[in-house]
């Protein structure tokens, strides 16, 4: 049939019913593209961590944010969000007066991401995003964490951050609990609550069989007082 007019054929091809080989080459195309996004932000990072400790990236949202700001806002010294994504934490740290806010990622896309929303926001030269493996961070002189890690992760976490968190200390873990910490604070529910434990001389009080001796019921949304800035 001669399509001479194009609104005959526009209806022609609306009218087709693609065939299996087509069906299958846009599947192969989304996979790829799919995979490209893959390898562009979590790959890079991925390919210098042991499989054990790989996080895959999964952006903060804006509530978890504030809820992390909620439990450390006010507080004095350097606060660090520890696999830092987009950096989205560590802005709104500064922005609300925590500072230094330092942001440490392996991944090189989201670091530079990260400084990308740093420089739009007008504080690329106030905020720090660093390219380095959390794992080989001091956090000697950090008195604020931040951490949205796998559960998978957390109890090698537990003893990095009871070795090398100086008294006084406060750490923010968002959608997953520290498994043996007894929290201090909880707010939020469900995928936007944190937890916040404070570390008291050699780290915070566990019961002997390792869990908390006396944990916020996990219904509470309970939250420290907020301080002015």
């Amino acid at each position: 049939m001669d399509h001479d007019d194009p609104a005959e054929a526009l209806t022609a091809v609306r009218e087709r019913r693609p065939s299996l080989l087509e069906l299958l080459q846009v599947a192969t195309g989304s996979g790829l593209v799919a995979y490209t996004v893959w390898a562009l932000l979590l790959q890079p990072g991925f390919r210098r961590v042991p499989l054990k400790l790989q996080v895959p990236y999964i952006g903060a949202s804006a509530r978890q944010v504030e809820h992390v700001l909620s439990l450390l806002r006010g507080r004095p010294g350097k606060m660090v969000d520890l696999g830092s994504g987009d950096g989205r934490i560590v802005l709104a740290a500064h922005q609300c007066g925590l500072r230094p806010a330092v942001g440490y990622e392996l991944n090189p896309w989201l670091v530079r991401l990260a400084r990308l929303h740093a420089w739009r926001a007008g504080c690329s030269g106030s905020v720090c995003y660093h390219r380095k493996d959390l794992w080989k961070v001091s956090l000697r002189d950090c008195h604020n964490v931040s951490v949205f890690l796998a559960p998978s992760v957390l109890p090698l976490l537990e003893g990095k951050l009871q070795k090398e968190l100086p008294a006084g200390a406060r750490v923010v873990s968002g959608r997953f609990p520290l498994p043996t910490w007894q929290p201090v604070a909880v707010v939020g529910e469900g995928v936007d609550r944190v937890w916040a434990y404070d570390v008291h001389g050699a780290g915070p009080a566990v019961s002997s069989c390792g869990v908390p001796s006396k944990a916020i019921p996990e219904s509470s949304s309970t939250s420290l007082p907020r301080t002015s800035v």
